[in-house]
This record gives C-alpha cells, sequence and structure tokens, in this order.
C-alpha cells in the first residue's frame, strides 16, 4: 500500500513450476526488505494467477536519472502461499516511481508434509552495487580460437543455459532459460527501464548481440563447458533468477528479440561489451549512462550505438527462431484476415486456453472474427503485450511462445 507521493505499480505473475498453468487464490503478503515482519499489504491472485496492479512506495524518479548515493528503487518482499504448494519467500523486488514491475514466480507442488525453506533472493543492480567489471576480449572471434565457431548461420536459440557462476565453479547450478525471458531479465538488471525509450533500445541490443555472439561461436561448449553463458558479469552478463522484470523493457525485448548487431561481410553477432561508464570507464565500449543521456539528446537507438562502436555497424535479423511452429507472416493479423495462418493462431489459442480458461475458446474456422479478436486481447492483457486485439510481430511469437510451452509440458508428464 503506498503512503507517499512517489508510487511504482507491481503485478505477480504465479504459475506452477511442473505445469504452465496459472496458481490462482494464491496469498501474497508484501514487506519492506528492511521490516519483513510488518505486512504493509496481502493480495490474492485470480484466475489467471495474476495480483491487480499494486502501488509501491518509491523514491523519486530522478534518482535514476543520474549516478547519485541516492538508492532509485525501494526493495520489498513476497511471501506466497497457496493450498498444495510449497511456500515461496522472495527478497529484493526493486520498485521504481511511474513504472511498471512484472515479478513471475513459480510454485512448487507440496509432496511432503512440511515446506521447504528455499528464498529467492534478487541481488542489487548492476548500476548501483559494484559487480566486477568485464574482461575485455575481441569484438570479432576467429577460428583459431579455443571457441571455435560451429555454427553456420545466426539462429535464435530457444532456450540459453545460463551457468549461475564463473566458467570454473563446477558448484553453480546451471538454468535454462527461454531465450526472451533470458534477454528481459538481463537488461532488467543492466539499465534503468525508467530511461528514455532509445537508450533502452540501444541496451537491449547490445545484450541481444552480446548473447547471440556466444550462441554463434558456441564459446563455453568450444571450451569443454555445457552452458551457453554465465550469470559472473567478469565473464558476460547479469542474470539473476527470479529477478523482477519491467514493462517498458519486456515489450521492446518483444518487439526486436530477433535483432543483433553487424558489421558488414562479418556473419557472427558484434560482441557488444559495455560498461556503466561512472565506477568503469571502457573508450571502445558502449556506456550505459552516456547511452541515456545521448537519448536525452535526442539520437536513436542506432545513432547511440554507432557513437560507440563506429558507423559501419547496422541492425542485422536472424532468419532463424528455434523452436516455434511457424514464422510471423509478415503482416498483422486482425478482423477480416482469413487462411492457414488464421487457422493455426485459432489452434494455438485454444490449446493455451486449456491452460488460461480466461482466454476462451474460438472456432477454428480460418477466419478472424471478433471472437478471435477478443481471444487475442485477452492473451495480451495476461502476458503483458498492448492490448489492441490484433496479432502482430511480438503478439505472434509470444503466442508461439506459450503454446510450446503448454505443449511440451503436457508431452513431458
Amino acid at each position: 500500500m503506498a503512503n507517499g507521493n512517489n508510487t511504482g505499480k507491481l503485478k505477480i505473475q504465479i504459475t506452477n513450476q511442473d505445469l504452465y498453468i496459472p496458481v490462482s487464490k494464491a496469498e501474497i503478503e508484501i514487506s519492506l526488505q528492511g521490516s519483513p515482519d510488518e505486512v504493509i499489504e496481502t493480495v490474492t491472485t485470480d484466475e489467471n494467477g495474476e495480483t491487480e496492479n499494486i502501488e509501491l512506495d518509491a523514491p523519486p524518479l530522478e534518482y535514476s536519472m543520474t549516478p547519485s548515493d541516492n538508492q532509485p528503487y525501494a526493495e520489498y518482499n513476497l511471501k506466497i502461499t497457496a493450498a498444495g504448494f510449497e511456500e515461496r519467500v522472495i527478497t529484493g523486488v526493486q520498485i521504481f516511481e511511474a513504472n511498471q514491475a512484472i515479478q513471475p514466480v513459480e510454485l512448487t507442488p507440496s509432496v511432503t508434509s512440511f515446506d521447504v525453506y528455499n528464498p529467492i533472493v534478487i541481488g542489487a543492480h548492476t548500476l548501483w552495487e559494484q559487480y566486477p567489471p568485464k574482461i575485455a576480449e575481441d569484438e570479432i572471434k576467429t577460428e583459431a580460437e579455443t571457441g571455435e565457431i560451429v555454427l553456420s548461420r545466426v539462429v535464435i536459440p530457444e532456450t540459453i543455459v545460463v551457468h549461475d557462476g564463473a566458467p570454473t565453479d563446477s558448484t553453480a547450478p546451471n538454468y535454462y532459460v527461454p531465450y526472451k525471458d533470458y534477454i528481459k531479465n538481463v537488461a532488467s538488471n543492466e539499465i534503468y527501464a525508467t530511461w528514455p525509450d532509445a537508450a533502452l533500445r540501444a541496451n537491449i541490443l547490445a545484450i541481444m548481440s552480446f548473447t547471440l555472439n556466444r550462441v554463434y561461436t558456441e564459446w563455453y561448449r568450444g571450451k569443454g563447458y555445457d552452458f551457453t553463458i554465465t550469470s559472473n558479469t567478469a565473464f558476460d552478463q547479469k542474470w539473476i533468477y527470479g529477478k523482477t522484470i519491467y514493462e517498458e523493457i519486456s515489450q521492446i525485448v518483444d518487439e526486436q528479440f530477433a535483432n543483433y548487431l553487424s558489421r558488414p561481410n562479418v556473419s557472427q553477432p558484434l560482441f557488444t561489451q559495455y560498461c556503466d561508464g561512472k565506477r568503469v570507464s571502457c573508450p571502445n565500449w558502449m556506456s550505459q549512462w552516456g547511452s541515456k543521456y545521448l537519448a536525452d539528446d535526442g539520437l536513436s537507438a542506432i545513432e547511440i550505438l554507432r557513437y560507440y562502436y563506429g558507423n559501419s555497424i547496422f541492425i542485422n535479423t536472424a532468419e532463424t527462431i528455434a523452436g516455434i511452429p511457424s514464422s510471423f507472416p509478415g503482416y498483422n493479423l486482425t478482423i477480416g484476415s482469413s487462411g492457414d495462418k488464421v487457422v493455426q493462431l485459432q489452434r494455438q489459442l485454444n490449446r493455451i486456453a486449456e491452460n488460461y480458461p480466461a482466454i476462451g475458446n474460438v472456432s477454428v474456422d480460418g477466419i478472424y472474427g471478433q471472437n478471435t479478436a477478443n481471444a487475442v486481447s485477452s492473451f495480451q492483457r495476461i502476458f503483458n503485450l498492448p492490448v489492441t486485439g490484433v496479432v502482430d510481430y511480438r503478439t505472434w511469437y509470444k503466442i508461439s511462445q506459450i503454446y510450446v510451452g503448454v505443449t511440451k509440458i503436457a508431452e513431458s508428464i
């Protein structure tokens, strides 16, 4: 419950870890991180496993606009209980003023008569706390290096395998994370979602290009490891299990997730290293704070990136996206559309509706009528997309992602 003038919003989305099904009637107690026993608000999830938007106090917006000694976000704890599931505690949920935060939560079904205390601790933002600076690497990898290039083309992977520690730390766990979710997580750790749109887009493009270079070169697998990338900032980008994501970042990733940065006559995505530009300087890389100031001055995302990486770079798009049933048709589907792509869409929506009944069932007739548009609007509302009732690029691929999720889960049980 907000008591001050500066507030941000939090929506909590809860699913069954073993089944891609929302958990309704879960109770969430919210407290400030510094006062975990003082519950300030209690909310309950609806049939979609979601809470309403919760207004919470946050520091003034200007704290996230320039480096300062004032922490730009408030931190909250969540205690989540639901019948038939183990209790879940999350600490360090970061809330910014005038910003929509989304907290995804997976609950584990109870298998014993007592709960296992296994809290999720969300560490500090990289622009606020000192993390190890990136160890410099070449922007373009050569085949002579240990991480030999083995892929023939740039592919957007279905899953990123994240090693949650330094590469040589054999005790660190590996997490299998959908590609878009990985990018959203990293961006929510590396930049402030309160920044101008052009700064967000520039940094997200750099994060995606960095990641796809690791994928394309099979960098760690070429060194004998069984993961794609690490969460250690000395080697890669910051990823935190259970991290809160932000609507502005999420929507940009959904819109441009197949993009990366290229140079002429170079097949691999650029290894776009960057630093904060305050604690660490990096003359040949992008400065995160510098990108924010350039956006303030009116530069576009590509102009910001060229300022740091040179005028020869351009935005490229991967031709292949792994793990999806069919590619985007190349035009929006809306009322009046018809054909095979509409049939596929309707079938996928009906399968997703088995897990999310609020979407409703539609006739699989290949005609995009009002009922299909209503189902699309419901899907968009549940999965944090602009609610238009129109299937654009980001809605098409979000439907594909959720469809793959629900069908794979079903096949495995």
